[in-house]
């Protein structure tokens, strides 16, 4: 084989020769001296960490509203568990793990209160306003957040991340907006999705791929305990989605007696490791693969021509999405996760009317040659679900959510 064992690399130190190398790295939009004993991608992840928006991802919602209980994800949870997953793959292809660890940290700092209602809702406002602004999209006002919202440092506005970070935020970006993001940064983060018509976008580095696909992995395997937790889901109903029942099969097989929520967590437990494994082997053929066409190890830049590359095997593929497609229909359509997003769009909507009308303090002393509504979206998009729905009740004089769903429902053992 043209590729070494990729076993050369797992937790060895040295990274393999596709990973991004932060001594290459194509740097920061401002000019800043070197980070001493850190990596360019260390430093990154310690300034994320640091973040005003970070801090409040722990009471922005994943599903469940921050009210509806203590024990449910929350967008800070999400990203610690997608840090933690990012790792563990990258270490064992041989990637950056710091770079992986920046990009899952940071790929949520632009998230609305309420989750993803919050999100349509600010851009069904800004779209009223404003139609050719662009509206509102999570992943744009990430990098947005980072570029130029957080106010940290005496020189520069935002965190001042280096590209290989950035890249990984901006994982899906709209022509229209890559356009305005290409004409304000030539060759800049957002070029890659400006290929000619018809095209895909040209893939980033293999850490923000592997960034992506983690995300999706956490975010299944946490929904489901988090439904199962609610009560909205049973594990009678997940019985039938084959990538939960074959672990399921596993654990009765082995522990004939366990129940209630161990018998949950040790099933989820084995779906995240069938998945992690999966994603190794797949991307490792994947990396031998690209080696033989270019008769040598491939480097992280001839990689960008290979496309994609980080992926799930076809049968692991299909059977991600058909989790997906069982948590669409039975947990975030259930009707009672349906009321409370209506409940939660309605608010996005008072406070931006509200605030467009009334601008608060912190909008009218902003220096930012952004519009009026654009900066109405960034105060509302930085709220968390706690003080959006106190703000809510300030200005209305109404509860936002007055009927509330118990933590735990009778399947959550």
């Amino acid at each position: 084989m043209i590729l070494p064992d990729l076993a050369e690399w797992a937790g060895s130190g040295p990274r393999a020769p596709w990973a991004s190398d932060p001594a290459r790295s194509r740097g920061r939009r401002h000019a800043e001296p070197p980070p001493g004993d850190r990596s360019e991608f260390q430093r990154d992840r310690d300034r994320i960490v640091h973040a005003t928006a970070f801090r409040r991802l722990v009471y922005k919602t994943q599903v469940f509203v921050n009210h509806e209980g203590d024990l449910f994800r929350t967008r800070l949870t999400h990203s610690l568990e997608l840090a933690q997953l990012g790792r563990s793959i990258a270490r064992r292809l041989g990637l950056d793990e710091d770079l992986v660890e920046a990009i899952a940290l940071a790929h949520d700092l632009g998230h609305t209160p309420f989750g993803h209602a919050g999100q349509d809702a600010l851009d069904a406002c800004l779209r009223a306003v404003e139609p050719e602004g662009g509206g509102f999209e999570h992943n744009l006002q990430s990098l947005r957040v980072v570029d130029r919202l957080e106010e940290r440092y005496a020189a520069f506005d935002g965190l001042n991340l280096s590209f290989e970070t950035r890249e990984g935020i901006l994982k899906h970006c709209a022509r229209a907006a890559a356009e305005r993001l290409e004409a304000a940064e030539p060759g800049g983060v957002a070029a890659r999705f400006l290929r000619p018509s018809g095209q895909p976008p040209g893939p980033p580095s293999l850490e923000a791929q592997l960034a992506n696909l983690a995300d999706e992995i956490a975010y299944n395997a946490h929904d489901v305990d988090d439904g199962v937790r609610s009560g909205l889901l049973t594990i009678e109903q997940l019985e039938a989605v084959p990538l939960f029942a074959a672990p399921l099969a596993e654990v009765r097989a082995v522990h004939p007696q366990l129940g209630g929520r161990r018998l949950l967590s040790e099933t989820l437990r084995r779906m995240l490791s069938a998945q992690v494994q999966d994603v190794v082997l797949a991307t490792a053929q994947a990396l031998r693969e690209a080696g033989r066409r270019l008769g040598r190890p491939p480097d992280a830049q001839a990689l960008r021509a290979a496309g994609p590359l980080l992926r799930f095997s076809p049968a692991m593929r299909e059977a991600s999405t058909g989790l997906k497609r069982f948590l669409f229909a039975r947990l975030y359509r259930h009707p009672q996760v349906e009321a409370t997003t209506e409940r939660a769009r309605a608010v996005v909507r008072v406070l931006f009317e509200a605030y467009l009308n009334d601008p608060p303090a912190s909008v009218r002393q902003r220096r930012d040659d952004s519009s009026l509504p654009r900066q109405v979206a960034d105060h509302v998009s930085g709220m968390t679900d706690r003080y959006a729905t106190r703000e809510y009740q300030r200005i209305t004089g109404r509860e936002a959510f007055p009927a509330e769903r118990p933590e735990a429902g009778p399947s959550a053992g």
